[in-house]
């Protein structure tokens, strides 16, 4: 009986160890992954040029909602290219941040893109204390883009990035949001507390988690949101690690709001030269 006892335990011993090594070794540490959210000029609303359809086997997306139309599923890994957050989105910064990643990052490095985003929303929507009282009083408009995440934006992309932490590391957070938020002097705290919870949520270390922020349209391009830039850039007295990410010389779009698509593309590269910057000067 003793003997029994000690094989039975040597056994569950060696399972758990075997477990153990196979999750640690589906984590790719040479996987970059990055978490993209936020409203319309995260979801990405240009139009989608040829340019954009070019994918790049160093380059994954991972489908966040089923979109038949795009024969992709939810939870699946696709080489990334426009559109990645809906399906009927168009360019978004997030496709030319990670091209620019993979022109600049060893040929070991593979960039995964997370992208969950819904147009119009106020940061209080990725809040858990407030996302059911929000979603309730949402537009109709909204309501459908909402229903893709099941009503619950934040947690689909906690559930997104579980999963992309089986495939690899995840090297960063991409924020675009403020539209809505315009003139609210208490965006940074709102900011810092779904960072927060993100951080809580995934098991990530803060001072290897840079958030990456992005500017509304600038003034200079005519923009409507682009006072809230000055609140923007207060943002990393309230979150050490964030970045702002400027947006001087997008292209915009006609409505002064949201980007061209060459102004999305622009953008996106500034958001790559940030965290480029982030990723050598820290070592």
């Amino acid at each position: 009986m003793f003997n029994t006892r000690i094989l039975q335990f040597f056994i569950g011993t060696v399972l758990l160890l075997s477990l153990h090594i196979s999750l640690t070794y589906a984590q790719d540490k040479n996987v970059y992954v990055f978490l993209c959210f936020g409203q319309s000029n995260m979801e990405g609303t240009g139009k989608i040029e040829a340019q954009d359809t070019i994918t790049n086997a160093r380059l994954l997306h991972l489908q966040a909602v089923d979109c038949p139309n795009l024969d992709r599923q939810k939870g699946h890994w696709y080489e990334a290219k426009s559109p990645l957050c809906h399906c009927n989105t168009g360019v978004s910064p997030a496709e030319q941040f990670g091209k620019a990643l993979v022109q600049n990052l060893p040929d070991s490095i593979t960039v995964a893109l997370i992208h969950v985003a819904i147009g119009g929303c106020h940061i209080q929507l990725f809040d858990q204390d407030s996302t059911a009282a929000y979603v309730e009083r949402a537009p109709g408009w909204m309501k459908s883009k909402l229903a893709l995440y099941d009503n619950n934006p934040y947690k689909r992309l906690v559930e997104m990035a579980k999963i992309g932490q089986q495939k690899g590391v995840i090297k960063g957070i991409l924020l675009h949001q403020g539209e809505s938020n315009t003139g609210d002097q208490d965006w940074p705290n709102k900011v810092n507390k779904v960072y927060t919870n993100l951080l809580n949520d995934l098991d990530l270390p803060a001072n290897e988690t840079p958030l990456l922020a992005g500017e509304m349209l600038s003034a200079r391009q005519g923009g409507k949101c682009a006072s809230m830039n000055e609140i923007i850039n207060t943002l990393p007295q309230t979150i050490p690690n964030a970045y702002i990410v400027s947006s001087k010389y997008c292209e915009a779009a006609p409505d002064d709001i949201h980007f061209s698509s060459a102004g999305y593309r622009k953008l996106g590269n500034h958001y790559a030269d940030v965290w480029l910057d982030y990723h050598y000067n820290r070592k």
